[in-house]
């Protein structure tokens, strides 16, 4: 009880809070400005902000209990920590493999800075740096294509020798620059076949939809052209 009605500031909290503010600081250049300038996913980004918020405090109070209670901290505990976050499950559309990777490197920046105790803060700086960076460097070197998945009635045009014309009547029908098309399903019976269409975007804002990165669609998120 004497504790809680203490107020007076701690030395751990000070530096809980100088760990958390690289910690944001970091995260937040991560998400904005490299994930979210490519996706515009308003979902992920929610999601990847308040889980590394949750995640810092949850490591940091954790392993301050243990020092309080006399423990060591130990590479068990990071171990058990990720072991609990891979139980966690979206109940929704499967989280398409670049979210879950980005994912994956909050949760770890996030556990790095709250845990690494032991090391100064410009070491702590410096990998935060180096991990900003490489993300940066792979976002530059490998370009996101824009894609989408249509139905389509017109079977006869996805012939190979016929496929500028299938390009042709896509650009036309869909108002896109269309530069690619793979051929899917095809249903002879309906003559319905299902295309993933390539195509140059209008504007540099212009982004992936929800339906983008579906591995599997539903029927309304089917479009007949």
């Amino acid at each position: 009880m004497h504790e809680l009605t203490n107020f007076n500031i701690t030395p751990y909290f000070i530096e809980m809070m100088i760990r958390f503010a690289i910690c944001m600081a970091f995260n937040w250049l991560i998400i904005d400005r490299l994930y979210y300038r490519k996706s515009h996913r308003r979902d992920f980004y929610f999601t990847f902000l308040l889980t590394s918020v949750a995640i810092f405090f949850l490591v940091f109070f954790m392993i301050f209990g243990l020092d309080e209670l006399g423990g060591k901290t130990s590479m068990g505990i990071g171990i058990g920590l990720f072991g609990i976050f891979s139980i966690m499950r979206y109940r929704t559309d499967a989280m398409p493999v670049r979210e879950m990777t980005y994912l994956f490197v909050i949760v770890s920046m996030s556990v790095v800075n709250a845990i690494a105790t032991t090391v100064t803060l410009s070491e702590i700086l410096l990998t935060n740096c180096f991990i900003a960076a490489v993300i940066w460097l792979c976002e530059r070197m490998l370009k996101i294509e824009h894609t989408k998945l249509i139905q389509y009635d017109r079977i006869e045009l996805t012939k190979p020798e016929r496929r500028e014309e299938l390009i042709e009547d896509l650009r036309e029908r869909l108002g896109l620059d269309v530069y690619k098309v793979d051929t899917g399903a095809v249903d002879l019976l309906r003559d319905m076949t299902i295309l993933k269409v390539y195509f140059y975007p209008q504007s540099d804002k212009e982004g992936r939809g929800v339906i983008d990165t579906k591995i599997k669609l539903d029927k309304n998120d089917l479009s007949t052209v």
